[in-house]
């Protein structure tokens, strides 16, 4: 295999060469709590950092670092930590840069449980987080103060669609010297590699389009090992660090590992002592969606952009998103960065409101209804109700909800049966 192989090879190939043991060609699956050490000595230098390697399957397991470095070659990045759900890569990730009395800027259209995580939960961390509007990276700029830590977006959001500016916010956040933290889920890398737009770390939900088949749940977070953590504002970062002998993680570490101090720090603090680690039997799951990935995510992109044109002149539907249309408040953004498609979410109102969307819902039979999203199935959610429920109307409005919103995360199957069910749902509504 060459030095540079293309994504479409990584995504099959990275992180793995046939098991020195055994030949196995199919990644192993090691279902193990604990690791043996050679020695004391051997023991020893391993929980001081000297040297890497396996200690217990909480800190990493040989099927996670497989998995962690193909997702790792997928986004352009230097190291990859993977845990139990995209929402503890969330967490981990904030307070692995922020501590009480810091502050963090957001975009407000996210996902519903993380805009709760940040206005409901950071708070009682003594965490603040200001929001701001991504179609406006000025906005963004504006909520920044002396206290700001890092700036937090999704790429596409969760579920309004709007496609942030990520070399915009690249450029503010360098700025002021802060990371720029993207999460990436709707699109993957498959569609925006958010590394080489600007971005410091990125976030993957594991349990969506990486995935591709419901089957498990996890998170995953890739530093792109650029980010230079000795600015004493980042207090983490500078101070002597009380569980590993007052060590500093932005000067101390040796050689290579200086350059990904965010990610060591993550796999050692937070996801030691916290616990969210990934079983290894979901890691396994993991690699065997990636390695279609990149054939998946144009059917989908496909598949959507049917949809999107099929309910855009339908007169039963009040309005529609989708970046890929060109009437999409999104379309100059999305058609300059997504070269590679335009995801696989649309999101529309049906004629008459909440009542007609439900009635929608009901009469669908192809597509599931759950909560979820970036199946190879058809999935369909009405938000303001379900997924975005604990917000109040004023939050769902800034976040992009209108009530009569549904959310269609379209599958890969034909094209034509995926638009017959629609037609017979919206006969009904």
């Amino acid at each position: 295999m060459s030095n540079h192989p293309s994504f479409d090879t990584s995504a099959v190939h990275a992180g793995q060469v046939p098991d020195p043991t055994t030949q196995s060609r199919a990644v192993p699956l090691y279902r193990t709590s604990s690791f043996t050490f050679k020695s004391v000595d051997h023991a020893s230098r391993l929980f001081a950092l000297q040297e890497l390697g396996n200690i217990y399957s909480r800190l990493g397991n040989p099927t996670n670092e497989v998995l962690e470095a193909r997702v790792s070659s997928l986004e352009g990045g230097s190291a990859s930590i993977s845990v139990s759900s995209g929402t503890a890569a969330i967490f981990n990730t904030i307070i692995n840069i922020a501590k009480a009395g810091d502050e963090i800027v957001s975009a407000a259209n996210l996902y519903g449980g993380t805009y709760t995580m940040f206005d409901g939960i950071l708070p009682d961390f003594g965490i603040v987080t200001r929001f701001a509007d991504v179609r406006d990276p000025a906005s963004i700029e504006r909520a920044i103060s002396p206290k700001t830590r890092l700036i937090f977006t999704e790429t596409i959001g969760n579920p309004s669609l709007d496609v942030a500016d990520i070399t915009a916010i690249s450029r503010i956040a360098k700025k002021y010297h802060l990371p720029l933290v993207v999460d990436g889920t709707f699109t993957t890398p498959a569609l925006l590699r958010s590394i080489e737009h600007g971005a410091d770390i990125v976030i993957n939900s594991l349990t969506k389009w990486m995935g591709g088949h419901g089957t498990a749940i996890g998170g995953i977070v890739t530093d792109a090992g650029s980010f230079d953590w000795t600015d004493k504002k980042f207090e983490l970062y500078n101070r002597p660090e009380p569980t590993y002998h007052g060590l500093h993680w932005a000067t101390d570490l040796p050689g290579d590992l200086g350059k990904v101090s965010f990610a060591i720090r993550f796999r050692t603090v937070p996801l030691r002592n916290l616990g969210a680690c990934l079983a290894p039997d979901n890691a396994w799951l993991f690699l065997q969606g990636l390695e279609t990935l990149h054939l998946r995510m144009p059917r989908h992109c496909e598949n959507a952009l049917a949809v999107a044109l099929y309910l855009e002149g339908h007169s039963k539907v009040a309005w529609v998103r989708y970046p890929g249309l060109e009437r999409d408040p999104s379309y100059s953004i999305a058609v300059r960065d997504l070269k590679a498609g335009y995801g696989g979410m649309v999101v529309f109102g049906v004629q008459g409101g909440r009542e007609a969307g439900a009635r929608f819902i009901e009469g669908l039979h192809l597509f599931s209804h759950l909560a979820n999203v970036g199946d190879a199935k058809s999935l369909a959610l009405h938000p303001s109700s379900t997924s975005h429920s604990q917000l109040s109307d004023e939050q769902q409005k800034a976040a992009g909800l209108p009530p009569d919103l549904v959310r269609l995360s379209i599958g890969v199957e034909g094209q034509a049966d995926i638009l017959a069910d629609l037609e017979t749902a919206l006969a009904k509504a």
